[in-house]
């Protein structure tokens, strides 16, 4: 596997299978936001495929949230606006994507990780994938993700999450919270309840999930602007001391 990481997406039975993965805890860089955003936006105007199964691979994390050598390397208030429109990117993508996606959420996930989780219609998790808003913590604050997260689990949950930044919640809270569909103490119980879903969705009408999924994200539309906003305040709070200090603490450990 690639240092640097790899998006991969092929198409089978009428399915869409997107994976990303990174060497450290598939936390996402620039690179790999941009390259998942278009994936994703080319599986969903693809007419081979009926339905889009996102994951990532390995065993370890689900996805670990924004890169922290990128963030370090961070100087300019364009440059922190333009890595947290990955982000943003990729919500929208997934936010307009014509075909429901499921999600396989096999570990922890971490920060923007969860806006991707929140982003997807029906996520299936492994029991030991706990979810963490670290953002806070780190000195910024889930800004980008939040229309995601607050959309799939509610205000007060949100709050929740958001505020105890430095404490992981386990798949029960994310399943009770809605975060989650289905969990699974088995990874192959899980993958066999994806490959069962899946194949419904790939036989289904496509017309009738896109006008479905059309209706399940109605007033959405908004989010364009509004986390172009939200990716400037966390690229004008990724330059606090604050948020430099706790990365260099972070990574020297």
């Amino acid at each position: 596997m690639p240092h640097n990481g790899r998006i991969t997406h092929h198409i089978e039975n009428s399915v869409s299978t997107i994976e990303f993965y990174h060497p450290k805890g598939n936390s996402l860089p620039g690179s790999l936001l941009k390259d998942l955003a278009g994936t994703m936006k080319e599986a969903s105007e693809s007419e081979e495929s009926h339905v889009i199964l996102l994951r990532s691979a390995g065993n370890g994390a689900f996805c670990a949230g924004a890169s922290f050598d990128e963030l370090l390397a961070i100087s300019t208030l364009e440059e922190g606006k333009a890595f947290f429109m990955g982000f943003a990117n990729v919500i929208n993508a997934m936010r307009q994507s014509q075909k429901f996606i499921v999600a396989r959420i096999h570990g922890k996930v971490v920060g923007g990780g969860v806006g991707i989780a929140a982003s997807a219609d029906y996520a299936f998790a492994h029991s030991s994938a706990s979810v963490k808003l670290s953002e806070l913590a780190v000195g910024i604050g889930p800004f980008v993700v939040g229309p995601a997260v607050g959309r799939k689990i509610g205000v007060g949950a949100f709050t929740t999450l958001s505020m105890d930044a430095r404490s992981w919640f386990d798949s029960n809270w994310a399943l009770q919270n809605n975060l989650y569909s289905r969990v699974f103490e088995s990874t192959d119980k899980m993958d066999s309840a994806i490959d069962k879903l899946t194949g419904e969705l790939a036989s289904s009408n496509p017309q009738a999930m896109k006008e479905l999924r059309e209706i399940q994200w109605n007033g959405t539309g908004h989010w364009g602007p509004t986390l172009e906003q939200r990716a400037e305040i966390s690229g004008r709070l990724v330059l606090s001391d604050f948020t430099r200090d706790f990365i260099r603490d972070f990574n020297n450990k």
